[in-house]
């Protein structure tokens, strides 16, 4: 795992059904990230906030809601974090909502491919983010941005990578999954997504939920982590769009991280969907931040290792 952090604010809300996501920079930062990751002795740069087109608040247009405006997003996305990982750095892109991803792990796909890595990707998530034009009941694309990476999508978006598609279904394991449209988990099924959903958590457990979701990583692995903050269970985390009910529990979240930062694979990360306008007393931004540690250093680990 890299010791060089850069944080790389993205305020919009341009794919999601509801406002609020844009303001989900500024309250990881209220919360104290950069001082915190600090505090693990780590190097990190704040490079502010990117700049793109308002929420004009429109319908869909043919299954799509904004797509010129996300199209522009994403790529702003894309080459600030791809600028992030030629330096060696570990970007951490601060959402915004989930449609971003696209453009983030595009970069970090094009950035495997020149360093002959193999990516794997993490989707913490209750939702599959698996629609298409064709299958979406809302159009938003925060609920596009796994099949856009996987090449069913707008030709802007899904070849952002330089190669299509940026991934495999194969190199994404989708964790926490609780809520998926009817259309879409047949799209999934015949994909072939891994998807490891609330159910799987609670037959097995967390920890054999992550030993299966990061076997076979090595150190020509780079691992990245997409975190929607609607993963966790709404009753500790409020401060989401889409709260669906029945996430993991702040010790399983906690277990994920620990389990993540583990591997020594981390070379990139997505935090998204973080709402303050639905929050209580930015609790949601606070929790997000405490996850955030346990990927870069914190431990509840007191008994050594056999």
């Amino acid at each position: 795992m890299k010791h060089h952090i850069s944080l790389i604010g993205a305020p919009t809300d341009i794919g999601a059904g509801m406002r609020g996501a844009s303001m989900g920079p500024e309250a990881l930062r209220v919360a104290d990230l950069k001082p915190i990751l600090e505090s693990h002795g780590l190097v990190v740069d704040d490079r502010g906030n990117l700049t793109g087109p308002t929420n004009p608040w429109l319908p869909p247009v043919e299954g799509y809601r904004h797509l010129a405006e996300v199209i522009h997003w994403n790529h702003c996305v894309h080459d600030a974090v791809l600028a992030e990982l030629q330096t060696g750095r570990l970007p951490i892109l601060l959402g915004g909502d989930h449609s971003l991803a696209i453009g983030s792990i595009s970069a970090v796909a094009r950035h495997c491919r020149a360093q002959g890595k193999h990516l794997r990707v993490l989707w913490l998530d209750a939702h599959a983010d698996f629609n298409t034009s064709v299958i979406t009941p809302s159009g938003n694309l925060h609920g596009m941005p796994v099949a856009c990476l996987c090449g069913h999508g707008p030709a802007e978006l899904t070849g952002l990578s330089g190669q299509l598609p940026a991934l495999a279904p194969a190199d994404i394991r989708q964790i926490g999954i609780r809520s998926v449209d009817e259309g879409e988990k047949t799209f999934v099924h015949e994909m072939g997504l891994d998807v490891f959903d609330m159910r799987y958590i609670d037959e097995n457990g967390m920890r054999h939920t992550m030993e299966q979701a990061l076997f076979g990583l090595d150190e020509h692995t780079h691992l990245h982590v997409s975190f929607d903050v609607d993963f966790l269970d709404p009753e500790i985390a409020p401060g989401v769009g889409t709260t669906v009910p029945g996430g993991p529990t702040y010790r399983e979240a906690q277990l994920c991280m620990e389990m993540i930062a583990d591997t020594g694979c981390l070379g990139s990360l997505d935090v998204v969907e973080l709402n303050p306008a639905l929050d209580v007393r930015n609790k949601t931004a606070d929790l997000a931040v405490d996850l955030l540690e346990s990927l870069f250093g914190k431990s509840t680990l007191m008994r050594r290792k056999p």
